[in-house]
């Protein structure tokens, strides 16, 4: 049924949670997992404050990808681990369409009213503009 499936993964438990299913859909369906960490650039600054910043974000995001990969529910699956430099959504997207992912697996962090409001919900973004099916977790 899938063949491609990726996941977010940002070191929260939400995150945690996504992965754990996406890996167990991968054993069950035989398919390749991609996980995407995303690294934020800061907005403004100057340039070479931008690159110390994301490349500081960046190696904060392998390492999570690392301790990812060795816990338990990483085993026996076929997975890539990738970081990524941008907005989460649009990252997530972009990798779905680049990769031919058939299923997008992210946590939901479940934020207050006012907070979706101003900034928005990554999991509804991606839900609105994604190539192919989203489960959502929480």
């Amino acid at each position: 049924m899938f063949k491609q499936i990726l996941t977010g993964y940002d070191g929260s438990e939400p995150a945690l949670r996504a992965f754990a299913l996406a890996a167990g859909l991968a054993c069950t369906y035989g398919a390749a997992l991609t996980v995407l960490a995303i690294a934020r650039p800061p907005e403004g600054g100057a340039d070479v404050e931008t690159e110390a910043v994301i490349e500081s974000s960046r190696q904060y995001h392998e390492k999570l990808l690392q301790e990812l990969a060795a816990r338990p529910e990483a085993q026996g699956v076929q997975a890539e681990y990738r970081v990524a430099v941008g907005h989460p959504a649009e990252q997530i997207i972009a990798h779905a369409e680049a990769g031919g992912a058939d299923l997008i697996v992210i946590g939901h962090r479940g934020r207050g009213l006012i907070q979706r409001f101003l900034m928005g919900s990554i999991s509804k973004q991606v839900v609105s503009h994604a190539p192919c099916a989203v489960l959502i977790t929480k």
